[in-house]
């Protein structure tokens, strides 16, 4: 791909201080030793995007040298973080005012100290999110996993998002490699599509095209969580990648096994994205069957077919809303509408 249009996330350790109950990376930490050094990231492409994740980056006592190298390669930076390190936190922030914070919030404080096993979590996360926005910090915002423990503060979240003016990210439970996970369900769909359902119509509501961007993605979170194929297949190993802290080159982080086109400790990006191993991943992307719908796939996948994604916000704006009486009952499952009728004859699984 020409330079600065790749979606990349760079998972920079697997260490963690918290133990959320959807995801065991805690309990398989990376050695430092075996993490991703400043050399390996020097060999990194042109990026229109990175996010830096783990594991928790903070605990990285060398992440400043690392947002240093990466933005002399990408135009954007977020940092994934469950917000613990403030004081970390806020010194990067001095030094690069400009990267993205996104803080792991998973409910109100109940709920979130239950689903993330870090005392005082919550307290932890809102006070360095409130520091940010005292230091005068301008790309701010919090996320939150959805599952049946946490869906009933899903909007309370938002709107305490909005009333901060900070970004709100959503995802729900996944099961891969990365999350160590193999048993992530949601036991009540209904309960936990019924919460996305009220979000939807909350950022359909808003003055704010992001938003309104942002209610379609939501919108095919459930239509996930009822098992149904992707709204736009993914085409992961080819516009967007991750790197693991070992080095390799994978297409995603929501694939069952890890699937490597290489590694950088050992080859150059050039030889590894070119190579034939990297063109066997990508006929595995598009043979799986996972249907992920996360952000770091969808995002790239909306913004290349951007007209599925308009015209359903038209479509609902004009509507005046949205309900999950829109979707289809097929053989006593629920299934989704399909936005785009020639992809739903293309054969696409992801």
């Amino acid at each position: 791909m020409s330079k600065r249009n790749l979606y990349g996330s760079v998972i920079i350790t697997y260490r963690c201080n918290a133990k959320c109950n959807m995801c065991d990376c805690f309990k398989d930490p990376s050695k430092p030793e075996e993490e991703l050094t400043l050399e390996v990231i020097k060999k990194l492409p042109e990026m229109a995007f990175t996010n830096i994740t783990g594991g928790e980056p903070f605990i990285r006592k060398d992440l400043h040298e690392i947002v240093r190298e990466l933005y002399k390669k990408t135009d954007r930076i977020v940092i994934s973080t469950n917000g613990y390190f403030t004081d970390r936190i806020l010194e990067l922030c001095r030094e690069f005012p400009e990267v993205g914070i996104r803080i792991s919030i998973e409910g109100l404080q109940e709920a979130n100290d239950a689903i993330r096993g870090i005392p005082d979590g919550f307290n932890r996360g809102y006070n360095t999110l409130k520091k940010l926005v005292v230091a005068g910090h301008k790309d701010i915002g919090f996320g939150c996993t959805v599952q049946e423990m946490n869906s009933e503060d899903l909007v309370p979240l938002y709107k305490l998002s909005d009333e901060l003016g900070m970004e709100f990210a959503t995802a729900t439970l996944h099961n891969s490699f990365y999350f160590r996970k193999t048993d992530n369900r949601i036991g009540d769909r209904q309960k936990v599509a019924r919460a996305f359902e009220q979000l939807v119509n909350q950022l359909l509501k808003s003055s704010s095209p992001k938003k309104w961007f942002r209610a379609y993605f939501n919108h095919g979170l459930i239509n996930y969580i009822y098992g149904n194929r992707r709204y736009l297949p993914c085409d992961m190993g080819s516009n967007g990648f991750f790197v693991d802290p070992y080095g390799h080159v994978l297409p995603c982080n929501g694939s069952t096994e890890r699937m490597s086109m290489g590694d950088l400790k050992e080859n150059s990006w050039e030889e590894i994205w070119n190579s034939p191993r990297a063109e066997e991943v990508r006929s595995m992307v598009k043979s799986c069957d996972k249907n992920c719908w996360m952000i770091g796939s969808v995002a790239p996948a909306m913004k290349q077919r951007i007209r599925v994604p308009l015209w359903w916000v038209v479509r609902h704006k004009l509507k005046g809303g949205y309900s999950l009486k829109e979707n289809k009952f097929i053989d006593g499952k629920e299934y989704g509408t399909y936005e785009n009728r020639n992809d739903r004859t293309k054969g696409y699984s992801v």
